[in-house]
Protein backbone atom coordinates (compact mmCIF):
# COMPACT_ATOMS: atom_id res chain seq x y z
CA UNK A 1 0.00 0.00 0.00
CA UNK A 2 1.27 3.60 -0.90
CA UNK A 3 2.08 4.99 1.97
CA UNK A 4 4.16 8.28 2.64
CA UNK A 5 4.03 11.15 5.33
CA UNK A 6 4.38 13.79 2.24
CA UNK A 7 1.48 12.32 0.18
CA UNK A 8 -1.24 14.72 -0.32
CA UNK A 9 -3.93 13.03 -2.01
CA UNK A 10 -6.23 10.81 -0.32
CA UNK A 11 -8.37 8.00 -2.46
CA UNK A 12 -11.44 8.42 -0.14
CA UNK A 13 -12.30 11.74 -1.83
CA UNK A 14 -15.22 12.01 -4.08
CA UNK A 15 -14.99 14.52 -7.03
CA UNK A 16 -17.24 17.53 -5.84
CA UNK A 17 -19.53 18.43 -8.73
CA UNK A 18 -18.89 21.83 -10.85
CA UNK A 19 -19.89 23.18 -13.99
CA UNK A 20 -18.08 22.84 -17.00
CA UNK A 21 -18.05 26.69 -17.36
CA UNK A 22 -16.41 26.92 -13.95
CA UNK A 23 -13.73 24.74 -14.92
CA UNK A 24 -13.53 26.07 -18.66
CA UNK A 25 -13.71 29.71 -17.46
CA UNK A 26 -10.75 29.38 -14.94
CA UNK A 27 -8.76 27.84 -17.49
CA UNK A 28 -9.75 30.80 -19.46
CA UNK A 29 -7.15 32.56 -17.98
CA UNK A 30 -4.25 30.72 -18.85
CA UNK A 31 -5.47 31.70 -22.22
CA UNK A 32 -5.28 35.71 -21.72
CA UNK A 33 -1.81 34.83 -20.49
CA UNK A 34 -1.08 33.62 -23.60
CA UNK A 35 -2.45 36.40 -25.30
CA UNK A 36 -0.55 38.99 -23.40
CA UNK A 37 -4.60 39.97 -22.15
CA UNK A 38 -5.39 41.50 -18.39
CA UNK A 39 -6.37 38.83 -16.60
CA UNK A 40 -10.04 38.12 -16.98
CA UNK A 41 -10.80 38.56 -20.95
CA UNK A 42 -12.22 35.80 -21.74
CA UNK A 43 -14.45 36.02 -19.41
CA UNK A 44 -15.69 39.81 -19.91
CA UNK A 45 -15.71 39.14 -23.53
CA UNK A 46 -17.82 36.15 -22.64
CA UNK A 47 -20.01 38.43 -20.72
CA UNK A 48 -19.78 40.88 -23.93
CA UNK A 49 -20.80 38.24 -26.02
CA UNK A 50 -23.69 36.94 -23.88
CA UNK A 51 -25.43 39.20 -23.58
CA UNK A 52 -25.31 40.42 -27.22
CA UNK A 53 -26.53 36.80 -28.33
CA UNK A 54 -29.49 37.32 -25.97
CA UNK A 55 -30.53 40.79 -26.84
CA UNK A 56 -30.45 38.89 -30.52
CA UNK A 57 -32.88 36.40 -29.05
CA UNK A 58 -30.54 33.28 -29.09
CA UNK A 59 -31.89 31.18 -26.39
CA UNK A 60 -30.86 26.72 -25.24
CA UNK A 61 -27.99 25.13 -27.32
CA UNK A 62 -27.32 27.56 -29.74
CA UNK A 63 -26.45 30.14 -26.67
CA UNK A 64 -24.82 28.19 -25.30
CA UNK A 65 -22.55 27.60 -28.24
CA UNK A 66 -22.07 31.24 -28.42
CA UNK A 67 -21.05 31.30 -24.61
CA UNK A 68 -18.42 28.85 -24.93
CA UNK A 69 -17.01 29.70 -28.23
CA UNK A 70 -16.44 33.03 -27.22
CA UNK A 71 -15.12 31.90 -23.61
CA UNK A 72 -12.38 30.34 -25.58
CA UNK A 73 -11.88 31.50 -28.44
CA UNK A 74 -8.05 32.00 -27.88
CA UNK A 75 -7.79 28.28 -27.42
CA UNK A 76 -5.36 28.14 -30.31
CA UNK A 77 -3.77 30.98 -29.37
CA UNK A 78 -0.26 29.12 -28.25
CA UNK A 79 -0.13 27.31 -31.27
CA UNK A 80 1.12 30.30 -32.92
CA UNK A 81 3.16 31.86 -30.15
CA UNK A 82 6.44 30.98 -31.03
CA UNK A 83 5.86 32.03 -34.50
CA UNK A 84 4.86 35.17 -33.67
CA UNK A 85 7.80 35.74 -31.79
CA UNK A 86 10.05 34.69 -34.23
CA UNK A 87 8.23 36.92 -37.56
CA UNK A 88 8.24 39.99 -35.56
CA UNK A 89 11.53 39.27 -33.41
CA UNK A 90 9.85 40.05 -29.83
CA UNK A 91 8.12 39.27 -27.01
CA UNK A 92 5.10 37.06 -28.47
CA UNK A 93 2.79 38.52 -25.67
CA UNK A 94 3.49 42.42 -25.62
CA UNK A 95 3.18 42.05 -29.54
CA UNK A 96 0.08 40.46 -29.74
CA UNK A 97 -1.49 42.67 -26.98
CA UNK A 98 -0.16 45.79 -28.91
CA UNK A 99 -1.61 43.90 -32.32
CA UNK A 100 -5.07 43.88 -31.04
CA UNK A 101 -5.11 47.35 -30.74
CA UNK A 102 -4.50 48.78 -34.26
CA UNK A 103 -6.82 50.61 -35.56
CA UNK A 104 -8.60 48.77 -38.63
CA UNK A 105 -7.07 50.41 -41.75
CA UNK A 106 -4.29 48.64 -43.49
CA UNK A 107 -1.45 51.46 -42.57
CA UNK A 108 -1.92 50.93 -39.13
CA UNK A 109 -0.82 47.32 -39.77
CA UNK A 110 2.13 49.04 -41.41
CA UNK A 111 2.82 51.69 -38.69
CA UNK A 112 2.68 48.60 -35.86
CA UNK A 113 5.44 46.55 -37.89
CA UNK A 114 7.80 49.95 -37.83
CA UNK A 115 7.37 50.54 -34.76
CA UNK A 116 7.41 46.84 -32.73
CA UNK A 117 9.65 44.43 -34.29
CA UNK A 118 12.22 43.92 -33.46
CA UNK A 119 12.86 46.52 -30.74
CA UNK A 120 15.20 44.89 -28.87
CA UNK A 121 17.03 43.75 -31.26
CA UNK A 122 20.16 44.12 -33.07
CA UNK A 123 19.73 46.76 -36.34
CA UNK A 124 20.75 44.25 -38.64
CA UNK A 125 18.17 41.36 -37.53
CA UNK A 126 15.35 44.05 -36.99
CA UNK A 127 15.45 45.61 -40.38
CA UNK A 128 15.44 42.01 -42.23
CA UNK A 129 12.59 40.94 -40.14
CA UNK A 130 10.84 44.76 -41.21
CA UNK A 131 11.57 43.95 -44.71
CA UNK A 132 10.83 40.55 -44.52
CA UNK A 133 7.07 41.59 -43.20
CA UNK A 134 6.81 43.98 -45.52
CA UNK A 135 7.66 42.19 -48.28
CA UNK A 136 5.15 38.68 -47.19
CA UNK A 137 2.74 39.95 -44.76
CA UNK A 138 -0.27 38.35 -45.88
CA UNK A 139 1.53 35.20 -46.25
CA UNK A 140 2.69 35.60 -43.19
CA UNK A 141 0.27 36.41 -40.96
CA UNK A 142 -2.12 33.94 -42.96
CA UNK A 143 -0.23 31.32 -41.85
CA UNK A 144 -0.17 32.67 -38.07
CA UNK A 145 -4.11 32.87 -38.13
CA UNK A 146 -4.26 30.10 -39.83
CA UNK A 147 -2.28 27.85 -37.20
CA UNK A 148 -4.28 29.65 -34.72
CA UNK A 149 -7.90 28.90 -35.99
CA UNK A 150 -7.22 25.70 -36.87
CA UNK A 151 -5.66 24.19 -33.64
CA UNK A 152 -8.05 26.10 -31.73
CA UNK A 153 -11.45 24.26 -33.07
CA UNK A 154 -9.28 21.13 -32.62
CA UNK A 155 -9.06 21.81 -29.22
CA UNK A 156 -12.91 22.76 -28.92
CA UNK A 157 -13.58 19.20 -30.28
CA UNK A 158 -11.17 17.53 -28.11
CA UNK A 159 -12.81 19.10 -25.06
CA UNK A 160 -16.37 17.43 -26.05
CA UNK A 161 -17.83 20.57 -27.16
CA UNK A 162 -19.96 21.14 -30.60
CA UNK A 163 -19.12 21.18 -33.80
CA UNK A 164 -20.47 25.05 -34.05
CA UNK A 165 -18.63 25.70 -31.22
CA UNK A 166 -15.41 24.70 -32.92
CA UNK A 167 -16.55 26.55 -35.99
CA UNK A 168 -16.97 29.46 -34.29
CA UNK A 169 -13.31 29.88 -32.84
CA UNK A 170 -12.26 28.75 -36.67
CA UNK A 171 -13.81 32.39 -37.74
CA UNK A 172 -12.97 34.59 -35.09
CA UNK A 173 -10.74 36.52 -37.42
CA UNK A 174 -12.98 36.52 -40.36
CA UNK A 175 -14.35 40.10 -41.11
CA UNK A 176 -17.59 41.01 -42.32
CA UNK A 177 -15.89 42.90 -45.33
CA UNK A 178 -14.14 39.88 -46.45
CA UNK A 179 -11.16 41.04 -45.40
CA UNK A 180 -10.12 38.67 -42.69
CA UNK A 181 -7.75 35.83 -42.29
CA UNK A 182 -7.45 33.12 -43.19
CA UNK A 183 -10.24 32.31 -45.15
CA UNK A 184 -11.60 35.62 -46.53
CA UNK A 185 -15.54 35.09 -45.94
CA UNK A 186 -17.55 37.68 -45.96
CA UNK A 187 -21.25 38.59 -44.19
CA UNK A 188 -23.23 36.06 -42.77
CA UNK A 189 -20.76 32.82 -44.04
CA UNK A 190 -19.06 33.50 -41.27
CA UNK A 191 -20.51 31.79 -38.29
CA UNK A 192 -22.72 33.80 -35.58
CA UNK A 193 -20.61 32.67 -33.05
CA UNK A 194 -17.45 33.78 -34.68
CA UNK A 195 -18.95 37.39 -35.36
CA UNK A 196 -20.01 37.60 -31.41
CA UNK A 197 -16.80 36.70 -30.36
CA UNK A 198 -14.77 39.27 -32.39
CA UNK A 199 -17.50 42.34 -31.42
CA UNK A 200 -16.73 40.85 -27.59
CA UNK A 201 -12.87 40.53 -27.97
CA UNK A 202 -12.68 44.39 -29.87
CA UNK A 203 -15.03 45.56 -27.13
CA UNK A 204 -13.10 44.15 -23.90
CA UNK A 205 -9.87 45.05 -25.10
CA UNK A 206 -10.40 48.18 -25.81
CA UNK A 207 -12.69 48.94 -22.83
CA UNK A 208 -9.44 47.34 -20.32
CA UNK A 209 -7.02 49.47 -22.26
CA UNK A 210 -8.77 53.14 -22.84
CA UNK A 211 -11.70 52.68 -21.20
CA UNK A 212 -15.81 52.49 -22.70
CA UNK A 213 -16.28 55.56 -24.50
CA UNK A 214 -12.82 54.44 -26.62
CA UNK A 215 -14.40 50.75 -26.84
CA UNK A 216 -17.73 52.00 -28.18
CA UNK A 217 -15.86 53.90 -30.78
CA UNK A 218 -14.20 51.30 -32.02
CA UNK A 219 -17.13 49.03 -32.26
CA UNK A 220 -19.03 51.96 -34.40
CA UNK A 221 -15.81 52.43 -36.25
CA UNK A 222 -15.91 48.63 -37.50
CA UNK A 223 -19.36 48.07 -38.20
CA UNK A 224 -19.53 47.27 -41.64
CA UNK A 225 -16.21 46.23 -42.00
CA UNK A 226 -14.69 43.78 -39.69
CA UNK A 227 -17.98 43.77 -37.70
CA UNK A 228 -21.80 42.48 -38.22
CA UNK A 229 -23.40 45.94 -38.34
CA UNK A 230 -26.25 44.32 -37.03
CA UNK A 231 -24.19 43.49 -34.16
CA UNK A 232 -23.20 46.43 -33.44
CA UNK A 233 -26.14 48.38 -33.19
CA UNK A 234 -27.14 45.22 -30.73
CA UNK A 235 -24.10 45.96 -28.73
CA UNK A 236 -24.86 49.69 -28.48
CA UNK A 237 -28.71 49.16 -27.32
CA UNK A 238 -26.99 46.66 -24.17
CA UNK A 239 -23.78 47.97 -23.18
CA UNK A 240 -26.05 51.51 -22.79
CA UNK A 241 -28.57 49.57 -20.33
CA UNK A 242 -27.86 50.73 -16.67
CA UNK A 243 -24.74 48.41 -15.24
CA UNK A 244 -23.62 47.18 -18.16
CA UNK A 245 -20.10 48.25 -18.08
CA UNK A 246 -19.70 47.83 -13.85
CA UNK A 247 -20.43 44.70 -14.34
CA UNK A 248 -17.47 44.36 -16.19
CA UNK A 249 -15.09 45.31 -13.31
CA UNK A 250 -16.70 43.09 -10.33
CA UNK A 251 -15.11 40.89 -8.44
CA UNK A 252 -17.66 38.64 -8.52
CA UNK A 253 -17.88 38.37 -12.45
CA UNK A 254 -17.03 35.32 -12.91
CA UNK A 255 -19.39 33.29 -10.62
CA UNK A 256 -22.29 35.61 -12.37
CA UNK A 257 -21.05 34.24 -15.67
CA UNK A 258 -21.25 31.01 -14.14
CA UNK A 259 -24.76 31.32 -13.50
CA UNK A 260 -25.65 32.69 -16.49
CA UNK A 261 -24.36 29.50 -18.55
CA UNK A 262 -27.02 29.07 -20.61
CA UNK A 263 -28.92 25.61 -22.20
CA UNK A 264 -28.26 23.11 -19.50
CA UNK A 265 -27.33 24.99 -16.65
CA UNK A 266 -24.63 22.96 -14.82
CA UNK A 267 -23.33 20.51 -16.50
CA UNK A 268 -21.33 18.14 -13.54
CA UNK A 269 -17.84 17.12 -15.04
CA UNK A 270 -17.23 13.45 -13.97
CA UNK A 271 -13.79 12.13 -13.29
CA UNK A 272 -13.73 10.83 -17.08
CA UNK A 273 -14.35 14.30 -18.81
CA UNK A 274 -12.15 15.80 -16.40
CA UNK A 275 -9.41 13.66 -17.70
CA UNK A 276 -10.16 14.47 -21.34
CA UNK A 277 -10.38 18.97 -20.44
CA UNK A 278 -6.61 17.89 -18.77
CA UNK A 279 -5.71 16.26 -21.62
CA UNK A 280 -6.63 18.91 -24.16
CA UNK A 281 -5.14 21.74 -22.12
CA UNK A 282 -1.86 19.24 -22.17
CA UNK A 283 -1.87 20.38 -26.53
CA UNK A 284 -2.39 24.09 -25.13
CA UNK A 285 0.59 24.56 -23.13
CA UNK A 286 2.83 21.63 -25.52
CA UNK A 287 1.81 23.99 -28.34
CA UNK A 288 3.74 26.84 -27.14
CA UNK A 289 6.48 25.41 -28.35
CA UNK A 290 7.69 23.29 -31.31
CA UNK A 291 9.81 21.06 -29.03
CA UNK A 292 7.63 20.39 -26.95
CA UNK A 293 4.83 18.34 -28.66
CA UNK A 294 3.54 15.31 -26.56
CA UNK A 295 5.59 16.29 -23.67
CA UNK A 296 2.90 17.12 -20.86
CA UNK A 297 1.14 13.66 -22.07
CA UNK A 298 4.43 11.65 -21.59
CA UNK A 299 5.00 12.91 -18.49
CA UNK A 300 1.69 12.25 -17.40
CA UNK A 301 1.91 8.65 -18.39
CA UNK A 302 5.38 8.06 -16.76
CA UNK A 303 4.61 9.86 -13.78
CA UNK A 304 1.32 7.43 -13.58
CA UNK A 305 3.46 4.62 -13.97
CA UNK A 306 6.28 5.30 -11.52
CA UNK A 307 3.30 6.01 -8.87
CA UNK A 308 2.35 2.19 -9.55
CA UNK A 309 5.55 0.80 -8.80
CA UNK A 310 5.59 2.63 -5.84
CA UNK A 311 2.20 1.15 -4.88
CA UNK A 312 -0.20 4.22 -5.42
CA UNK A 313 -3.48 3.40 -5.66
CA UNK A 314 -5.64 4.01 -9.00
CA UNK A 315 -7.96 6.95 -7.44
CA UNK A 316 -4.84 8.84 -6.15
CA UNK A 317 -2.87 8.01 -9.56
CA UNK A 318 -5.48 9.55 -11.42
CA UNK A 319 -4.99 13.34 -10.07
CA UNK A 320 -1.43 12.80 -9.81
CA UNK A 321 -1.56 11.89 -13.96
CA UNK A 322 -4.01 15.18 -14.17
CA UNK A 323 -1.07 17.04 -12.64
CA UNK A 324 1.96 15.48 -14.34
CA UNK A 325 -0.05 16.67 -17.46
CA UNK A 326 -0.71 20.15 -16.36
CA UNK A 327 2.21 20.96 -14.46
CA UNK A 328 3.85 23.17 -17.33
CA UNK A 329 0.40 25.24 -18.18
CA UNK A 330 2.87 28.31 -16.18
CA UNK A 331 4.60 28.44 -19.22
CA UNK A 332 1.93 29.72 -21.24
CA UNK A 333 2.84 33.09 -19.66
CA UNK A 334 5.99 33.45 -20.36
CA UNK A 335 7.47 34.50 -23.61
CA UNK A 336 8.60 32.59 -26.25
CA UNK A 337 11.31 34.41 -27.36
CA UNK A 338 12.31 33.67 -23.54
CA UNK A 339 11.18 29.72 -24.10
CA UNK A 340 12.53 29.51 -27.27
CA UNK A 341 16.29 31.14 -26.64
CA UNK A 342 18.90 28.85 -27.68
CA UNK A 343 21.50 30.15 -25.46
CA UNK A 344 21.96 31.06 -21.47
CA UNK A 345 18.89 33.38 -20.33
CA UNK A 346 20.49 36.28 -18.32
CA UNK A 347 19.30 37.08 -15.22
CA UNK A 348 16.40 39.07 -16.26
CA UNK A 349 15.01 35.68 -18.26
CA UNK A 350 15.82 33.71 -15.71
CA UNK A 351 13.46 35.09 -13.39
CA UNK A 352 10.63 35.06 -15.90
CA UNK A 353 11.30 31.71 -16.64
CA UNK A 354 11.17 30.61 -13.09
CA UNK A 355 8.07 32.40 -12.76
CA UNK A 356 6.23 29.62 -14.59
CA UNK A 357 5.97 27.22 -11.69
CA UNK A 358 4.52 29.78 -9.54
CA UNK A 359 1.90 30.73 -12.22
CA UNK A 360 0.92 26.99 -12.59
CA UNK A 361 -0.50 26.74 -9.24
CA UNK A 362 -2.11 29.80 -9.45
CA UNK A 363 -3.89 28.98 -12.61
CA UNK A 364 -4.88 25.29 -11.12
CA UNK A 365 -6.04 26.93 -7.68
CA UNK A 366 -8.65 28.40 -9.26
CA UNK A 367 -10.38 25.62 -10.28
CA UNK A 368 -12.35 23.83 -6.98
CA UNK A 369 -11.88 20.14 -8.60
CA UNK A 370 -8.07 20.56 -8.96
CA UNK A 371 -7.15 22.56 -6.05
CA UNK A 372 -5.21 19.52 -4.58
CA UNK A 373 -3.35 19.50 -7.50
CA UNK A 374 -2.57 23.37 -7.54
CA UNK A 375 0.86 22.69 -5.44
CA UNK A 376 1.70 19.36 -6.96
CA UNK A 377 1.88 20.33 -10.31
CA UNK A 378 3.64 23.79 -8.99
CA UNK A 379 6.55 22.16 -7.07
CA UNK A 380 7.87 19.88 -9.78
CA UNK A 381 10.90 22.53 -10.02
CA UNK A 382 11.56 22.17 -6.05
CA UNK A 383 14.56 20.19 -4.62
CA UNK A 384 14.96 17.98 -1.82
CA UNK A 385 18.29 20.23 -1.23
CA UNK A 386 16.02 23.21 -0.99
CA UNK A 387 18.29 25.14 -3.78
CA UNK A 388 15.06 24.72 -5.91
CA UNK A 389 11.55 27.41 -6.84
CA UNK A 390 9.96 28.51 -6.52
CA UNK A 391 9.64 28.28 -2.86
CA UNK A 392 12.52 26.62 -2.28
CA UNK A 393 10.84 23.62 -0.42
CA UNK A 394 12.92 20.77 0.68
CA UNK A 395 12.61 17.22 1.31
CA UNK A 396 10.84 18.10 4.71
CA UNK A 397 8.22 19.35 2.61
CA UNK A 398 8.20 18.25 -0.61
CA UNK A 399 5.00 15.87 -1.38
CA UNK A 400 5.55 12.64 -3.14
CA UNK A 401 3.22 13.28 -5.89
CA UNK A 402 5.39 16.50 -6.50
CA UNK A 403 8.96 14.38 -6.57
CA UNK A 404 7.75 11.79 -9.08
CA UNK A 405 6.30 14.58 -11.40
CA UNK A 406 10.16 16.24 -11.39
CA UNK A 407 11.61 12.96 -12.13
CA UNK A 408 9.05 12.48 -15.10
CA UNK A 409 9.73 15.73 -16.66
CA UNK A 410 13.51 15.48 -16.22
CA UNK A 411 13.54 12.74 -18.22
CA UNK A 412 11.23 13.44 -20.57
CA UNK A 413 13.40 16.92 -21.17
CA UNK A 414 16.44 14.95 -21.84
CA UNK A 415 15.32 12.33 -23.91
CA UNK A 416 13.40 14.51 -26.25
CA UNK A 417 14.60 16.24 -29.09
CA UNK A 418 15.10 19.65 -29.36
CA UNK A 419 16.13 22.31 -31.83
CA UNK A 420 19.68 22.69 -30.21
CA UNK A 421 20.27 19.57 -29.43
CA UNK A 422 19.81 15.79 -30.69
CA UNK A 423 17.40 13.81 -28.42
CA UNK A 424 19.69 12.27 -25.47
CA UNK A 425 19.55 8.16 -25.03
CA UNK A 426 18.10 6.80 -21.99
CA UNK A 427 20.77 5.44 -20.54
CA UNK A 428 22.56 9.00 -20.79
CA UNK A 429 19.57 10.49 -19.18
CA UNK A 430 19.64 8.00 -16.49
CA UNK A 431 23.28 8.68 -15.72
CA UNK A 432 22.41 12.58 -15.24
CA UNK A 433 19.33 11.72 -13.25
CA UNK A 434 21.50 9.83 -11.29
CA UNK A 435 23.82 12.48 -10.31
CA UNK A 436 20.89 14.19 -8.92
CA UNK A 437 19.75 11.28 -6.46
CA UNK A 438 19.35 12.95 -2.77
CA UNK A 439 19.62 16.53 -4.05
CA UNK A 440 16.71 16.83 -6.63
CA UNK A 441 16.02 13.42 -7.45
CA UNK A 442 13.91 11.52 -4.69
CA UNK A 443 15.66 7.44 -4.56
CA UNK A 444 12.30 5.82 -4.48
CA UNK A 445 11.20 7.64 -7.59
CA UNK A 446 14.43 6.86 -9.48
CA UNK A 447 14.47 3.07 -8.56
CA UNK A 448 10.83 3.37 -9.89
CA UNK A 449 11.39 5.18 -13.30
CA UNK A 450 14.33 2.21 -13.56
CA UNK A 451 11.50 -0.52 -13.20
CA UNK A 452 9.40 1.77 -15.48
CA UNK A 453 11.82 1.51 -18.63
CA UNK A 454 12.97 -1.85 -17.73
CA UNK A 455 9.66 -3.27 -17.80
CA UNK A 456 9.17 -0.39 -21.52
CA UNK A 457 7.53 2.63 -22.37
CA UNK A 458 5.36 2.39 -25.19
CA UNK A 459 5.91 4.13 -27.96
Amino acid sequence: MFQTPFSIFNPDDDLQPSSLSEILGAFSYALDLTEGQPAGHSIRACWIGTHVSMALGLKGEVLRDVYYAVLLKDLGCSSNAARVSKMFVGDDRKLKHDFKLLGPEPEDFGAFVGSAVGVDADPDTRGRAIDNLSANAGEIMTEIMAIRCSRGADIARRLRLSEDVAQAIAHLDEHWDGGGLPLGIAGTDIHLGGRIALLAQVADVFYTARGKDAAIAEIRERSGSWLDPDLCTLFEQVSGSPGFWEDLARDDLPERLWALEPGVQYVTVDEDYLDDICFAFGYVIDAKSPDTAGHSARVGMIADRIAEILGMPAESRRVLRRAAILHDIGKLGVSSAILEKPGKLNADEWKIMRSHASLTTNILGQISVMGEMAMVAGSHHERLDGKGYPLGLDERSISMESRIITVADIYDALTAERAYRPSMSSEKAMSILQGEVGDAVDPQCFAALQQVLENGLPE
